[in-house]
């Protein structure tokens, strides 16, 4: 008797003639260094992300600003610097101009975040709104009202959205703000 199995992949991979790629460029080697994420697992916006997608990051986030910012930012200009001063330290730095606005204005609104909010655009408003500050599932889930579990399963597998990601081990992530 002769046993055929049906071979299944994850819907992001590819096979072609002599290795596995995953959608979006990465071969068996990037697969290898994949470790399961955990409820414990920190996550952040991931900029390199971005530019390897060959996506512009500020013009995303015009998407995310409110009616009034939007307003305001009508003749975005690439270079938009202002000086912000750390309320703890005093420090001052220049930032991005839409990064501040959604920080102290859109991220305040009761509409910016919420439970009609699908849940990828509320994780990556979260972390917008605290300028990329790493976060756990838990955590995240505290925020938006949602178990840790559903936190892990949408942010935590092969499908990458808007850039989150787990931090490296290094604990090393790119500052947005």
């Amino acid at each position: 008797m002769r046993t055929e199995f049906a071979v299944r992949t994850h819907p992001n991979l590819a096979r072609s003639d002599d290795k596995i790629q995953f959608r979006g460029g990465r071969d068996q080697d990037s697969m290898a260094k994949w470790v399961k994420p955990t409820i414990e697992t920190k996550f952040h916006i991931d900029v390199e992300w971005w530019e390897e997608q060959g996506r512009n990051f500020r013009t995303h986030l015009l998407s995310h600003l409110c009616t009034d910012c939007q307003e305001r930012y009508r003749e975005y200009d690439e270079a938009d610097l202002i000086d912000w001063i750390d309320v703890e330290t005093a420090e001052v730095t220049q930032v991005d101009g839409l990064w501040h606005s959604l920080r102290t204005c859109c991220s305040l609104k009761p509409d910016y975040a919420n439970e009609r909010t699908p849940l990828t655009t509320a994780v990556f408003r979260i972390f917008l709104a605290n300028g990329n500050a790493p976060l756990t599932s838990i955590e995240l889930g505290e925020l938006l009202n949602r178990p840790p579990g559903t936190m892990l399963r949408t942010i935590g597998g092969f499908q990458i959205y808007n850039g989150i990601k787990p931090v490296q081990k290094s604990g090393e992530q790119k500052a947005l703000a």
